[in-house]
């Protein structure tokens, strides 16, 4: 039952970012950006973290959930270093997630003709 529910709620988060693409008319940028504050403001007053224990992959996957680890890493820095814990937290936290996108965003374009 948990990979029905993570599917479900990965692909309802998905619905909603098609939604804002194709009805709100936003460009992939806004819904990206949209997306990733959503998950930091619901962080913020304490509901992802009950999301992710809900649905599990689904919760943790999207990029919503990108959001949830800046929001964490900047949190927890900051207790430690104040305000420049910060920027650090957030790179500290999110740096093997940029670092394969960046890799595989690569290799991608090896095997592939980019456009651009």
């Amino acid at each position: 039952m948990e990979y029905v529910i993570a599917f479900v709620v990965g692909g309802l988060v998905c619905v909603i970012g098609q939604l804002l693409l194709d009805v709100g008319k936003l460009t992939p940028a806004h819904v990206m950006s949209t997306l990733v504050v959503s998950g930091v403001v619901l962080d913020f007053i304490g509901v992802y973290d009950k999301f992710i224990d809900f649905a599990g992959a689904g919760a943790t996957v999207p990029i919503t959930s990108f959001g949830h680890a800046l929001y964490h890493g900047a949190i927890s820095e900051a207790e430690q270093n104040g305000l420049i814990g910060v920027a650090t937290g957030i790179f500290e936290v999110t740096s093997a997630g940029i670092s394969a996108a960046i890799a595989f965003g690569f290799l991608a374009s090896l095997v592939f003709k980019p456009k651009g």
